[in-house]
């Protein structure tokens, strides 16, 4: 028997984040802001173990290629958390309620207010982290650590022009909505894991810009005094280019990109199996109505997208 790969199609991707960002969108807003800020936790806690993996100054002289690499393999643990236990990052959302809008299951206001909230609840959660585990349990107060803190801000907030950071976020959530669409793809635990890993990896190796990580490097070395840092840059080269840009790499470039690729003029999908046995055979055929929300987040597929937040 030939070998084959036991992954969803790319068709069958595409309407798992429809249905994942019409589930999303339809959420009570106490439960979008809850599930964000969670999600601004788990992201914080990765950043940390980035600078920490960076505070190396004998790497940093001499080899800054070779430590961005070990921090880039180390930092993706965080977005697999998020995705494996549903929660919801703002990058993410770009992509699967955009998805869900151009499939009309879910209304352009609700579309934006899901981003609204996810935003604020993802800087919660990161300053949270940052205040209280990493600030006031003095994690990175001493050298080398905070040194690493503040150089990496410099290097990502004052260094840079706008334009720069613009561009370096559409490059970035490009990918993160990429890792989100692997972690769908494969069927099970290690599948999804590796899926999820690689684009993250490639993100982070390549120094582009995540607004919700951001949310993490720059107060953090604010709170340790940086020279040349303030909240207002933060805000203007931190948060407004990096959106933009996310915005841009997640919603179009992911998210409308694949919409029109395999939704836009298709007949309704048909999502069969849901492992296959050794045999080749599907476990099982879930095809709800396409317009039942309840009915597609009750079913495996659904409950499964619903909990890929990214």
């Amino acid at each position: 028997m030939p070998p084959s790969i036991d992954a969803y199609t790319p068709l069958e991707v595409v309407e798992f984040v429809s249905r994942a960002g019409s589930v999303k969108g339809h959420m009570r807003l106490d439960k979008i802001f809850l599930s964000s800020l969670s999600a601004g936790c788990l992201l914080a806690l990765a950043c940390g173990t980035t600078l920490s993996t960076n505070a190396s100054p004998w790497f940093t002289e001499n080899a800054p290629g070779l430590i961005r690499t070990i921090s880039a393999l180390v930092f993706p643990y965080g977005l697999v958390l998020i995705i494996l236990t549903g929660a919801d990052l703002c990058t993410g959302s770009f992509m699967f309620t955009t998805v869900a809008a151009l499939h009309r299951r879910l209304s352009w206001p609700k579309m934006l207010l899901h981003w609204f909230i996810t935003f604020w609840g993802n800087l919660c959660g990161s300053l949270f982290v940052v205040a209280i585990i990493f600030g006031y349990g003095e994690v990175f107060s001493a050298d080398p650590f905070r040194s690493a803190v503040i150089s990496f801000a410099t290097k990502k907030q004052v260094t840079p022009e706008f334009h720069s950071i613009f561009l370096r976020g559409i490059g970035c959530n490009w990918l993160v909505c990429l890792a989100c669409f692997l972690g769908l793809q494969g069927r099970d635990m290690a599948s999804k894991i590796i899926g999820i890993w690689l684009p993250i990896y490639a993100f982070v190796s390549l120094g582009f810009d995540h607004v919700v990580a951001n949310m993490t490097f720059i107060p953090l070395a604010i709170w340790l005094d940086a020279p040349g840092i303030s909240v207002g840059l933060y805000i203007w080269k931190g948060i407004i280019p990096t959106l933009l840009g996310n915005i841009v790499g997640g919603g179009l470039f992911v998210g409308t990109y694949y919409w029109y690729m395999y939704l836009l003029q298709t007949n309704p999908v048909t999502l069969t199996g849901l492992r296959k046995t050794k045999a080749g055979e599907s476990e099982g055929t879930v095809t709800p109505r396409q317009d039942d929300v309840e009915a597609n987040a009750g079913t495996v597929q659904g409950v499964e997208g619903s909990k890929m937040g990214g």
